[in-house]
């Protein structure tokens, strides 16, 4: 059977589906001795469940409230009230100028950035055919191939900030970026995925101006950050402005499986995604944001992610940093400086071989990691070692499964090294 450029482009071999085939047959094999830690799943926080499980069994017994759970198509900007509940904690938190007309919802972030990213890059109406740069990569697996037309995407190879021992922190190369005619629009993480790193409110702010200046949007993807579920380690101001793109997500918060993504913008392009969401899906899932709504419009989804959340990933981030240096010591390993997101970036300085081959050596003993090769869109540069060096490691599952799978890595990069 023959299938159109569309069917085989992603139906062919990606980044990420490598990662959720990986995932998915890893949980159907039942095996509890796979360790977990390639995808993104978040980790399980008990008092977070419980407000959930707390909150299903009121919407239950809730008449009314689950016949607009279960029976009733959402409109396709997204559940009405969740949004005019976010656009208020969103201008009492941060003063921000925002109604229910500058949100929209998607299934899911990824099929969020399907369209976001679609509608900046690609062909014009003039003809001239534009690209999403990305300041700093590495930068999200799930970007890669997203896009409609080829050579989607242009980057920037990062400054790389050499900190105490074992650490190190990208930064945007700023006299790298030259944005022309062929940018679409400006995007970046933060915190950023795979590494963790959070880019500066100074960064941020330069971004915005060259943004400004090219007539582009700056698109923020703050699926780990700010205002939830906050998992950042660092100084952090949220931004927001009619330029600005702001891209949330619920599943980072612990809800993974009700897809919600949530985009902020001015609301000519709010337009444009909710006539996307009919045509694509009819209608967006109201199920997470039924099941959050109270949460969003008594401001408790801010607390949870300051007190709950983000506490329970740090502590994570720092019980697995401390285990790297205990199973890595003696080799030249360095950890990305850890400033968010559920993540840490492994740099393996000259290691003998691939971060692929790594992988899959890995993978053979029952590790699932992510290579760091896939995490480089737009990034013509091949012969940059550096991209063949990293692997990408969730540190949020279970702190003896995460330890195990630690122990491993060190067990494999040390004989990778000791062979030469």
């Amino acid at each position: 059977m023959k299938y159109s450029k569309f069917g085989n482009k992603f139906g062919g071999d990606a980044g990420i589906l490598s990662l959720m085939k990986d995932m998915g047959e890893a949980l159907a094999s039942g095996g509890d001795e796979i360790v977990m830690m390639g995808g993104g799943n978040p980790g399980l926080i008990p008092e977070f469940q419980q407000k959930m499980q707390n909150r299903l069994q009121e919407i239950a017994v809730d008449e009314d409230y689950c016949k607009r759970l279960l029976s009733v198509y959402c409109a396709p900007q997204g559940e009405q009230g969740f949004l005019a509940s976010l656009a208020r904690l969103l201008e009492k938190e941060y003063g921000w100028a925002i109604g229910p007309e500058n949100i929209c919802l998607t299934n899911g972030s990824q099929t969020g950035f399907f369209m976001l990213l679609n509608m900046f890059a690609g062909e014009y109406a003039d003809g001239k055919c534009k690209k999403i740069r990305l300041p700093l990569a590495p930068e999200y697996i799930g970007y890669a191939d997203i896009g409609l037309s080829d050579d989607f995407f242009v980057s920037t190879r990062p400054k790389i900030e050499r900190l105490e021992e074992h650490l190190f922190k990208y930064r945007v190369d700023f006299s790298g970026i030259k944005i022309g005619d062929e940018t679409g629009a400006i995007c970046v993480s933060r915190p950023t995925n795979p590494t963790g790193n959070v880019v500066t409110d100074n960064e941020v702010r330069r971004l915005d101006s060259l943004a400004k200046e090219a007539g582009v949007p700056l698109i923020i993807d703050s699926a780990y950050g700010g205002p939830f579920p906050d998992i950042v380690f660092s100084d952090a101001t949220p931004i927001w402005n009619e330029n600005i793109i702001l891209c949330l997500s619920l599943s980072k918060l612990g809800l993974p499986a009700v897809r919600t993504g949530i985009i902020i913008a001015r609301t000519e392009t709010i337009r444009l995604l909710s006539g996307m969401n009919a045509i694509m899906a009819l209608a967006p899932t109201g199920f997470g944001a039924l099941l959050t709504q109270d949460f969003v419009e008594n401001s408790e989804i801010i607390t949870l992610s300051r007190e709950v959340i983000q506490p329970f990933y740090r502590q994570k981030s720092q019980a697995t940093c401390l285990k790297i240096a205990e199973e890595l010591a003696g080799t030249p390993y360095k950890i990305h400086k850890p400033e968010g997101a559920i993540f840490l970036w492994l740099w393996f300085e000259n290691l003998p071989i691939s971060s692929m081959e790594l992988y899959q050596r890995l993978k053979k003993r029952g590790v699932l990691v992510i290579s760091g090769h896939y995490f480089f869109p737009g990034l013509e540069e091949d012969d940059w070692q550096h991209k063949y060096e990293c692997i990408r490691v969730n540190y949020s599952q279970d702190e003896e499964q995460v330890a195990r799978g630690i122990a491993i890595i060190g067990e494999e990069v040390k004989k990778a090294y000791a062979a030469g």
